[in-house]
């Protein structure tokens, strides 16, 4: 998109502190200039430009409503001959703001809420919402969601699994349960990340953990080559189950973590420096090297902190197979946090969930926002330059192949 030049005259400013409704102003018009620009982008030509690269025309306007959290504004959406012109910017951020909503509007009408929580639904909306505005976003948003949890995966490979779990809080039959939100993201042929499947489970169990690897596994998940996560047990244990021909790589910052827990706090520092130089080594074999002196160092002193060492070595450096461009985005779950993270910020704002289907529709709007995000050439980036990894499957494929 072309850059924007934005500019405030000092009446603006002035409404802008002084009026509560000063923010809605100020953006309605930054937003007016961005639809422009993106009706610029796809007509390939500005207002009365000659260029033979022109790919249409304009025509007109029309009124459109966009619910934002400082208000609803009314904007322009321009408009060109022959309706080609969808613009982005209600698709992308309307679905995670109305699954946002919705869970504020269920906490109001399941009689669970607080003024407070009715004061920051009327905040967000502009209005008052009531049971039939409620539905209507319901009927809009939910089968969106739906159809991206189920969509086929079958046109790809994802030789990269990162999986991860948070514990959100949900009400169920009058009680407040912890139940957990089981993410996987996926790595595909290209070097892409996208998110693959959401699960809220009872538990991190290994039912749980199958069940979503079954759900993503019958809408044709192939290729599967190493999957990196923590070492939960059920995790494990599915892992096993489900993906037999896959490598595990044990996280190794919850692995780090899992040892120096169990180090004596005077000797952290020493190991956590000996554990830099196995996890940065070149090769497996140096790793091992590394491992064994650090073992030989300290296990009298810190026995407990070497014993998980030596004994989670060998699935704590999986990834060193890979070559090394793949290893430090590979041996940790740490980009699955960043997600996470982002999850948190919008769900703690809610604080306790309605139901179930109100965690699945926020946590899935906002992982359909990613993978567009991701996908999108302008804002993102590949995860993974994939050149280097096929040219070594390419090769062990020759080596298997037996002698005519």
């Amino acid at each position: 998109m072309a850059d924007l030049q934005i500019t405030l005259n000092q009446d603006k400013l002035v409404e802008l502190f002084s009026s509560q409704d000063g923010l809605a102003k100020l953006l309605k018009p930054v937003l007016d200039q961005i639809l422009e620009a993106q009706l610029t982008e796809h007509l390939k030509a500005e207002p009365h430009e000659r260029t033979d690269e022109r790919q249409g025309y304009r025509n007109g306007y029309r009124r459109r409503d966009l619910t934002t959290r400082v208000g609803r504004l009314e904007l322009l959406i321009p408009r060109d001959r022959n309706g080609t012109f969808r613009p982005e910017l209600f698709e992308r951020y309307q679905r995670s703001e109305q699954a946002f909503i919705l869970a504020l509007i269920e906490m109001v009408l399941q009689g669970v809420s607080t003024r407070k929580v009715s004061a920051i639904v009327e905040e967000l909306c502009g209005t008052t919402l009531s049971r039939s505005t409620a539905s209507e976003l319901c009927k809009n948003l939910e089968p969106r969601v739906k159809e991206w949890a189920n969509r086929p995966l079958d046109e790809e490979e994802y030789p990269f699994l990162i999986v991860d779990a948070l514990v959100i809080r949900v009400r169920q039959v009058g009680k407040v349960r912890r139940l957990s939100a089981l993410i996987a993201t996926g790595v595909n042929s290209q070097g892409f990340r996208e998110p693959l499947g959401l699960l809220i489970g009872d538990s991190e169990s290994e039912a749980s953990w199958s069940e979503l690897f079954r759900q993503l596994k019958d809408r044709g998940l192939k290729g599967v080559d190493l999957v990196t996560s923590d070492d939960h047990t059920g995790l494990v244990a599915a892992l096993n189950k489900h993906f037999q021909g896959a490598s595990w790589q044990r996280c190794q910052f919850h692995f780090t973590r899992n040892i120096l827990d169990a180090c004596p706090k005077s000797l952290r520092e020493e190991v956590t420096t000996g554990l830099r130089r196995i996890f940065n080594a070149a090769t497996q074999e140096e790793a091992r090297r590394a491992k064994d002196e650090l073992y030989l160092e300290y296990v009298e002193r810190a026995e407990k902190a070497m014993t998980l060492l030596d004994e989670g070595f060998d699935e704590a450096t999986e990834v060193m197979r890979l070559p090394e461009e793949y290893r430090k985005r590979l041996r940790t779950s740490n980009s699955q946090e960043r997600i996470n993270r982002e999850i948190r910020r919008r769900e703690k704002v809610i604080g306790i969930f309605p139901n179930e289907a109100s965690a699945f529709r926020l946590l899935g709007a906002l992982l359909m926002e990613m993978q567009e995000q991701w996908e999108n050439p302008q804002n993102g980036h590949r995860f993974l330059e994939m050149a280097s990894y096929w040219r070594e499957r390419e090769e062990e494929a020759k080596q298997m192949k037996p002698a005519s």
